[in-house]
């Protein structure tokens, strides 16, 4: 299950409430998020386009607080190669090499995230 590992709170990413509840499925998964037009935090679609990445590790609700990565690393990640640069799809929030869509980071190793998002 992936996790935040290196995060700077002040200055590694923002603080906002969730727009859609995060279910049991997605608990550990990287996603790519941005925010919807009332400034909460969107998965699928968000006004922004993607501005950075979100890694829970429980259930959550719409509305909760969570904390949005824009730099740091994520470990124990799953599915990953090393040395590869992911990006975001903004229309669903899935992490993949499509080269089209908003870059979030690379590997260093097959289970660590080095994050930098760089919104469109």
């Amino acid at each position: 299950m992936a996790r935040y590992d290196k995060y700077e709170p002040k200055a590694g990413g923002f603080r906002a409430p969730l727009a859609t509840a995060i279910a049991a499925g997605q608990v550990g998964n990287i996603i790519g998020v941005g925010l919807d037009a009332n400034g909460r935090v969107d998965s699928t679609n968000p006004a922004s386009g993607v501005l950075g990445v979100l890694v829970v590790d429980r259930p959550m609700n719409a509305g909760d607080i969570v904390d949005v990565m824009t730099a740091g690393e994520i470990v124990e990640a799953d599915g990953l190669a090393a040395g590869t640069v992911y990006y975001a799809d903004a229309a669903a929030g899935a992490v993949g090499t499509d080269n089209t869509d908003v870059r979030i980071g690379h590997t260093v190793e097959a289970t660590r995230l080095v994050v930098r998002v760089i919104p469109a």
